[in-house]
């Protein structure tokens, strides 16, 4: 959004300096003019860094998949302006890793304190979150901190650019996995990003309600989607308890069943059960 030009730095170069693959860098920016130009520093004079510029902040799925469509790599990685990769052979590995497998769709990497802290338990996409440097299967990943095949990417048909923020990356992830490709969690591809609250933002707990009622919407069998949505909704409640989290989080369930939720594209049972012995039903 163009509001960290010094952390956006560190973030580009961080990218820019792998080793032995070629990178390019599409710049993504949210609600900039036209003329915008991402800061004064000289990594943003590369010649492979391009500019997206919208002038709108059309929020975090949309901005990606334009990032996507002005691309042309076979594996895609996202990163946030304020992360960053400290390896400088991240890239090599995620290159050897998908070569060595055609069904691999997308890994999420581990994300580290730069404060030298354990990280945080929802950055790593499992329920059984205790040990961040134990990589496995997953599910789900982290939006800001993957790397995406791009023909897993097209098959799952894009970021649900509606979303605005909140669940869009388990979305595409579930029909990553309904095409027949599978996910992990690599802990040892890493990425810097300082230790921050999600509830920082204003709408979460709005969009995270409204995203859950769209996301079981629009990828489960029936059955498994009123089983989702109860669950969470017994979960939230048990979690939170505090009308200022509650009041907007039932306010986006409710908006979550009024408002179009796009199509619908329910995963296979046979997905479903893959996911269940994966480590994690689709119902939590």
């Amino acid at each position: 959004m163009g509001n960290r030009p010094a952390e956006l730095a560190r973030a580009v170069r961080s990218a820019l300096e792998q080793e032995h693959v070629e990178i390019e860098v599409v710049l993504v920016g949210q609600g900039v003019p036209g003329d915008w130009r991402p800061g004064d520093d000289e990594v943003f004079e590369d010649k492979r860094v391009v500019l997206v510029r919208l002038p709108k902040n059309v929020g975090i799925p949309a901005g990606r998949n334009r990032g996507v469509e002005a691309s042309s790599g076979d594996i895609v990685l996202f990163l946030d302006d304020d992360g960053w990769y400290r390896s400088t052979r991240l890239g090599a590995h995620l290159r050897d890793r998908f070569a060595a497998d055609p069904t691999l769709g997308v890994v999420s990497f581990r994300v580290r304190d730069p404060e030298g802290g354990r990280g945080e338990r929802r950055h790593v996409p499992r329920l059984r979150a205790g040990d961040p440097e134990r990589s496995s299967a997953a599910t789900t990943f982290l939006g800001g901190a993957c790397a995406v095949r791009r023909t897993a990417f097209d098959a799952g048909g894009g970021l649900p650019e509606d979303f605005f923020y909140a669940h869009e990356e388990t979305d595409l992830a579930w029909q990553i996995l309904n095409a027949g490709y599978r996910i992990v969690y690599d802990a040892s591809a890493v990425m810097f990003h300082p230790s921050v609250l999600p509830t920082r933002h204003e709408m979460f707990y709005r969009y995270n309600a409204r995203n859950r009622v769209w996301l079981a919407r629009r990828n489960l069998p029936w059955p498994l989607a009123l089983t989702y949505l109860a669950i969470w909704i017994a979960m939230t409640v048990l979690r939170e308890r505090r009308p200022s989290a509650l009041k907007p989080w039932f306010a986006g369930f409710a908006e979550g069943w009024r408002k179009p939720a796009g199509p619908r594209r329910p995963i296979s049972w046979k997905t479903a059960w893959r996911m269940t012995r994966t480590g994690r039903p689709p119902i939590i």
